[in-house]
Order: C-alpha cells, then sequence, then structure tokens
C-alpha cells in the first residue's frame, strides 16, 4: 500500500479509520469510534469511520475533514501536503504540530527531500 501523507502531515494509511475502511473491518470501525469518542469527548458513529484519505479525489472521508482547516486550506492552495507550501509552516498549522510532534517530523523530512 503507497503511503498517503495528510495535509496536516498524520500518515492516513497508518490511521485506524482509514485501516478499518480498507479492510472493510466492523468491528474495527465500532472500536475506533469507541476510542475516539472517549479520547475527543465527541459523538463518534462507527458509520462515521470511513475515510480513504484526506486528499482530493478520495471516494470518502472520515467527518472532520469536511472542518478542517488545515486541509480546506491544502485543497485550496493545491499542494500535495503542508510542507510543499510556501508558507510552511503557517500559523494554522504551527498549533496542530505542537500538539503532534510526529506530524511536524514527518513534514519535515517531507520537506527536507524537496
Amino acid at each position: 500500500m503507497e503511503e498517503i501523507v495528510a495535509y496536516c502531515g498524520l500518515t492516513c494509511t497508518e490511521c485506524p479509520a482509514y485501516l478499518a475502511t480498507q479492510n472493510d473491518d466492523d468491528e474495527e470501525r465500532e472500536r475506533v469510534a469507541k476510542t475516539w469518542s472517549e479520547e475527543y469527548n465527541s459523538d463518534i458513529k462507527p458509520e462515521h469511520i470511513n475515510c480513504d484519505g484526506c486528499l482530493p479525489g478520495k471516494d470518502r472521508y472520515f467527518s472532520h475533514c469536511s472542518v478542517c482547516e488545515i486541509r480546506a486550506c491544502g485543497v485550496v492552495r493545491g499542494v500535495e501536503n503542508c510542507a510543499h507550501c510556501d508558507e510552511y509552516a503557517c500559523e494554522k498549522l504551527e498549533g496542530f504540530l505542537q500538539a503532534v510532534p510526529a506530524a511536524r517530523t514527518e513534514l519535515d523530512e517531507i520537506r527536507a527531500s524537496l
């Protein structure tokens, strides 16, 4: 499976929602929905766990993709991910990267290879 890196630097192809979708695994969807509902104090249902990655041209997106400002910006700018943006790392992205240092590492590595 080819690696998919989201605009924000998360690796979609390692995400439990992505994996549950690709494997059509309803038990995993239930587990992920329960875990994320607790972690994020949200009401996430197993049917919300359907995602082919957040990049354009996919058929299914996790519900957060529709409200993600980082994703929306990347789509408008037409970049592969934020590492390819001339304004990397902007203020919008910086807050996220502080909370998720692995995403910063991923984007920094991509940017270094450009």
